[in-house]
C-alpha cells in the first residue's frame, strides 16, 4: 500500500485525545490524509467547513475525529438523552458503515452513546432503543430521522433533544439532494439550533450543495483537495491509483464478455452495477447459475430488510461478486475491492466517478471497467472532459463462450427467470431514455433486436417504445410462453388456480352481447346541463364586452355635448370629436347635434 499523506496525528495544530491516538494506531491509520489534515483543525476551531475531495480519500475520519474532540472539550457533560452530534447520510448501507467506525472511536469513551436510525427497521424499537440507551451521537438516513422528530406521541421528544446539538454532518451532500432528500434536508434543519458546526462532505459539488452550504453554514470554510502529480493539474475526480478502462461490444456480445472476465478473476472481488433494480434482479440470477465456484450476491434499492445482511456478509468475503444498482455507489468502503465493473453506465456523469471510488480507495490499487456499445463510445471523451476522467481500451475478449442460449434455457425452464428477463429489458429501456446524456445515449439509435437477444428474451415484450417497430434480426421462440411454468410449486398452483378462473370467466362471457356501460342518466343530464351552462355564460361575456364598448362611446359623445353647451369647443370640434370615436359615433354624428341633444 502506498501512504498519500500530510504528516502525522501528532503534528496537527490541536492535538488529539490520547485514546484517540490510541485507536488510530490500532486500525492501522499512522498518517493523516491530505482532506483529514486540512479539515480537521478547522472543525475543531469552531469554523463550519464544505469538503470535496476524491471518492476514497478518508472522509469519514475526517469528521469523526472532530466530533469526539469536540465533545469531549464539552464544559456540560452530556446526559444521556442530549444529542451532541448528528450524521446525515444518502443510504442506509453507508450509514451503517459510519456506524461501525464510529463504534471503534466511542468503545474507550463509554460516557458516549451511539444510535444508528435507518430504514428497514421497527421505528417503535429504535425510539425504544433511544430511550433506554440514550444516543449523544446519532448516524441516520434523513427519511428516519425526520420520522423521529415526529415521534412526541411516543415519548420521544427529539426536538428537545437536539437544543444541546454541537456538530451536525452531511456526508455525501450531493447524493443527498440527488436523491430527493431536500425537502427532508430542510425540515430536519428547522429542529436544529443555529448555534453549532456544520460539515458538507462529498467528492463533487453540485450548484444544489452550493446552495446548501449558503443556507446552512455559517461562514463556511471551503476545502477542495484533488489528486497529487499529474493529475492536480486536470483536477481529475477519481484516485490517482485507479486504472479505468473501457470495452466497445455489441449489446449481444456484452453479457458473454461479462462472464469470461469473472471466470478470468474468480478469485478477486468484483463490483458489478447495473441501471436498475429489475437488472440486478435477473443478471444475479444468471451469473449465479453461469459463473460456479464463487459467491455471487445482490443489493439494490427496493430490497426492504436483507440489504444490511447481505452488505455486512460481502464486506467479510475475501472474493465474489456483488451484483448492484446505484445504492452501493457512494462512499461505501468494502475492503479489497479489486474490479468495479460497469455493465451499464450510470444516468449522469458524476455516477460514473463514485462507482469507481468504490476501488483504490485510500492508497490501494484497484481497476473499474465499463462496457460501451458501439454507438456509446463518444462518452470516453465526454468524461475525459466533463469528469476529468480519462480511460483506456481494454479490447474485446477472445474465445468468450455463447452463453445466450443457456439464459434462454433457464427462462423456458423457469417463469420466474422468464419473467424477471422481461421486466429487466423494460426497465433497462425506460432507464435508458431518461439517461441525462442523451445526446450520447439515444434511445431511436438503439438496436432492440441486438438488446433482446443480449437479455436472452424468448420473445419482445411489449410496451410503448417499440410500438410500431418491426424486428427481423429478431427471432422468436416457438413456444407459447403463457405454457412455462413456474419451478417453485406454490407458485405455480396459483397461477393455474388464477388461469382457470380466467378461462372460466372467458367461457362465460362468450355468449353475451358486449356492451359498454353507459353512465347514469342522471349524470349525462347534468353533464349536458353543465356545458349548456357554460356556453351562454360564454355567450353572454362575448356579448357584454360589445356592449361595454358601445356604453363606453356614448359617454363619450355625451362628454363632448356638454363641453359644446359650455361654449368649451365649437360646433366644427364637436362634429369632428363624434366622427372619430367608433362606429357608433359616426351614427350619431350623422342624426344632427339637435338629435343627440334629444337623446341626451
Amino acid at each position: 500500500m502506498e501512504h498519500v499523506t500530510e504528516g502525522s496525528w501528532e503534528s496537527l495544530p490541536v492535538p488529539l485525545h490520547p485514546r484517540v491516538l490510541g485507536v488510530l494506531r490500532e486500525l492501522g491509520f499512522p498518517y493523516m490524509t491530505p482532506v483529514q489534515s486540512a479539515t480537521i483543525p478547522l472543525f475543531m476551531k469552531n469554523k463550519d467547513v464544505a469538503a470535496e475531495a476524491v471518492t476514497g480519500s478518508g472522509k469519514t475520519l475526517a469528521f469523526i475525529i472532530p466530533i469526539l474532540e469536540i465533545l469531549l472539550r464539552r464544559e456540560e457533560k452530556l446526559k444521556k438523552s442530549q444529542v451532541g452530534a448528528i450524521i446525515i447520510t444518502p443510504t442506509r448501507e453507508l450509514a451503517v458503515q459510519i456506524d461501525e467506525v464510529l463504534s471503534h472511536f466511542t468503545k474507550p469513551f463509554p460516557q458516549f452513546s451511539q444510535i444508528l436510525w435507518i430504514g428497514g427497521r421497527n421505528p417503535g424499537e429504535d425510539v425504544a432503543r433511544f430511550k433506554e440507551h440514550g444516543g449523544n451521537i446519532i448516524v441516520a438516513t434523513p427519511g428516519r430521522l425526520e420520522d423521529m422528530f415526529r415521534r412526541k406521541a411516543e415519548g420521544l421528544d427529539l426536538a428537545s433533544c437536539v437544543r444541546s446539538l454541537e456538530v451536525l454532518v452531511l456526508d455525501e451532500a450531493d447524493k443527498l439532494l440527488d436523491m430527493g432528500f431536500e425537502a427532508s434536508i430542510n425540515t430536519i434543519l428547522e429542529f436544529l439550533p443555529k448555534q453549532r458546526r456544520t460539515g458538507l462532505f462529498s467528492a463533487t459539488q453540485t450548484q444544489e450543495v452550493e446552495n446548501l452550504v449558503r443556507a446552512g453554514l455559517r461562514n463556511p470554510v471551503r476545502i477542495s483537495v484533488k489528486e497529487k502529480g499529474a493529475a492536480a493539474s486536470s483536477t481529475q475526480k477519481t484516485p490517482s491509483r485507479l486504472e479505468n478502462y473501457y470495452m466497445v461490444c455489441k449489446a449481444d456480445e456484452k453479457f458473454n464478455q461479462l462472464v469470461h472476465f469473472l471466470r478470468n478473476h474468480k478469485q478477486e472481488k468484483h463490483l458489478v452495477f447495473f441501471s436498475t433494480c429489475a437488472c440486478v434482479e435477473y443478471y444475479g440470477k444468471a451469473l449465479e447459475a453461469l459463473v460456479k465456484g464463487v459467491k455471487v450476491m445482490c443489493i439494490h434499492g427496493k430490497m426492504k430488510y436483507k440489504r444490511n445482511k447481505i452488505f455486512t456478509e460481502f464486506r467479510k468475503l475475501q472474493s465474489g461478486i456483488l451484483v448492484c444498482t446505484d445504492v452501493m455507489a457512494r462512499g461505501i468502503d468494502i475492503p479489497e475491492v479489486n474490479w468495479v465493473l460497469q455493465y451499464d453506465p450510470p444516468s449522469n456523469a458524476s455516477a460514473f466517478v463514485h462507482r469507481c471510488g468504490r476501488t483504490a480507495r485510500i492508497g490501494h490499487g484497484g481497476s473499474a471497467l465499463v462496457f460501451l456499445l458501439p454507438m456509446e463510445e463518444s462518452y470516453v471523451n465526454f468524461l475525459a472532459i466533463n469528469q476529468k476522467c480519462p480511460l483506456q481500451e481494454m479490447k474485446v475478449q477472445k474465445n468468450t463462450v455463447d452463453l445466450l442460449p443457456k439464459l434462454k434455457s433457464m427462462a423456458l425452464a423457469d417463469r420466474a427467470v422468464f419473467e424477471k428477463g422481461m421486466k429487466a429489458f423494460v426497465s433497462f429501456v425506460q432507464a435508458y431514455a431518461k439517461h441525462e446524456c442523451n445526446l450520447i445515449f439515444r434511445l431511436k439509435d438503439l438496436d432492440f433486436a441486438s438488446l433482446a437477444r443480449g437479455f436472452g428474451l424468448l420473445r419482445m415484450p411489449r410496451m410503448p417504445e417499440l410500438r410500431g417497430k418491426q424486428f427481423p434480426d429478431f427471432v422468436p421462440v416457438d413456444v407459447n410462453t403463457d405454457t412455462i411454468p413456474f419451478k417453485d410449486k406454490i407458485r405455480e398452483k396459483q397461477r393455474r388456480k388464477l388461469l382457470e378462473q380466467q378461462r372460466k370467466e372467458k367461457t362465460e362471457n362468450e355468449g353475451r352481447r358486449k356492451f359498454i356501460k353507459n353512465k347514469a342518466w342522471s349524470k349525462q343530464k347534468a353533464k349536458k346541463e353543465k356545458k349548456k351552462k357554460r356556453n351562454e355564460k360564454r355567450k353572454r361575456e362575448e356579448g357584454s364586452d360589445i356592449e361595454d364598448e358601445d356604453m363606453e362611446e356614448l359617454l363619450n359623445d355625451t362628454r363632448l355635448l356638454k363641453k359644446f353647451k359650455k361654449g368649451k369647443i365649437t360646433e366644427e370640434e364637436l362634429e369632428k370629436g363624434l366622427l372619430t370615436s367608433g362606429t357608433r359615433s359616426v351614427e350619431t354624428a350623422d342624426l344632427g347635434i339637435s338629435d343627440l341633444e334629444d337623446d341626451c
